[in-house]
């Protein structure tokens, strides 16, 4: 008996219609199993039913779970499929526009998160906002004092070993003066002449 080529067109009935999935969903996964064992490739994938329930397949080389997989071909996929559209100028174009749309909005986060760090436009934050932003506050003057007190020790350090070399280098200076005033003692000295 030979199999009869069926119409691809949704099912209405269903029970016959989960009967299909179930089935073919099998069959899929096994294909895509049997493709990544047979030309050594990576395989990826999903399937969500018509209730929203998650199937998937990937193939797993070095990793070993199934989500770790995925996630590691789903990155390729989209490392991939950037690379492609840099290639392509419109494409391009709209990728260093999103670009820039994500680095406005960065901005523009980052100003308003400063400007609250800096007390300003707080009205519309609640008091766990708060007392998060006053908790964030005290460990950046924690950081900032120790910082402080770590360059002033170190100027410490530095300015005692100036003065040390300093003292050192006027004890030596005295000792020449002192040298040179032994020296002197002993000769004689007349006082400068007078002109007449």
């Amino acid at each position: 008996m030979t199999r009869r080529k069926i119409v691809i067109k949704r099912i209405e009935n269903m029970s016959k219609r989960q009967d299909t999935f179930c089935k073919r969903r099998s069959g899929l996964l096994k294909k895509a199993q049997e493709l990544a064992i047979l030309c050594d490739v990576q395989v990826a994938v999903i399937v969500f039913s018509s209730t929203g329930r998650l199937y998937e397949y990937a193939s797993s080389t070095t990793t070993t779970t199934t989500s770790m997989a995925m996630a590691s071909i789903l990155q390729k996929y989209r490392s991939a499929q950037e690379q492609q559209q840099l290639l392509n100028p419109v494409s391009q174009l709209m990728f260093w526009e999103g670009e820039a749309r994500k680095l406005q909005q960065e901005m523009q986060m980052l100003q308003e998160y400063h400007r609250k760090l800096m007390g300003e436009r707080l009205s519309n934050l609640g008091v766990k906002d708060l007392c998060l932003l006053e908790h964030q506050l005290e460990k950046s003057l924690h950081r900032i004092k120790e910082k402080k007190g770590c360059i002033f020790h170190q100027e410490n350090i530095k300015l005692t070993e100036e003065i040390k070399l300093n003292h050192e280098h006027n004890m030596e200076l005295k000792n020449k003066l002192s040298v040179l005033n032994g020296s002197t003692k002993g000769a004689a000295c007349y006082p400068p002449r007078q002109r007449i």
